[in-house]
């Protein structure tokens, strides 16, 4: 492992990271994760596994990206969120909080995800679609714009 030439971050050997990423000092980059484009991993998250984040994708806070999860376009992933499996989040969409984004899931477009939400199997969030509180999305369930909470 080394600290990366943009911001001190640990990078496993293994691991991808172009030098233009910001790796911030406590984030870590581990395993065969790729780490490329504009993307920021900052604070004390980590991606790992096969995990990809790219475009201008930020993992931050205590955040967690690994297997084979994809975060792109300008997604955010923070707090205490996991996003793994082969979970693709793209767009705007915000992850945050607890939220759990496993499986085959898929948000996208300016969606957001918190609290102790979880969206799994082939569930796909799509649009402005806000979901919070302690809701549980999966199976085929397709939601766009729209506002779901369970507290």
């Amino acid at each position: 492992a080394h600290k990366h030439t943009n911001g001190g971050g640990w990078v496993s050997d293994s691991a991808s990271v172009d030098d233009r990423v910001y790796v911030g000092t406590n984030a870590r980059v581990y395993g065969d994760a790729q780490v490329y484009g504009d993307a920021e991993v900052y604070g004390n998250a980590t991606v790992s596994g096969k995990a990809t984040v790219s475009g201008y994708a930020v993992v931050s806070g205590d955040a967690e990206v690994t297997e084979n999860a994809m975060i792109y376009g300008d997604a955010m992933v923070s707090g205490n969120a996991k996003v793994s499996g082969n979970a693709q989040v793209t767009g705007d969409a915000v992850i945050s909080g607890n939220a759990i984004i496993s499986g085959d899931a898929q948000i996208s477009g300016d969606s957001m995800i918190y609290g102790d939400t979880v969206v799994s199997e082939n569930a796909k969030i799509s649009g402005d679609a806000v979901i919070y509180g302690n809701a549980n999305i999966y199976g085929h369930t397709r939601i766009s714009s729209h506002k779901y909470g369970y507290e």
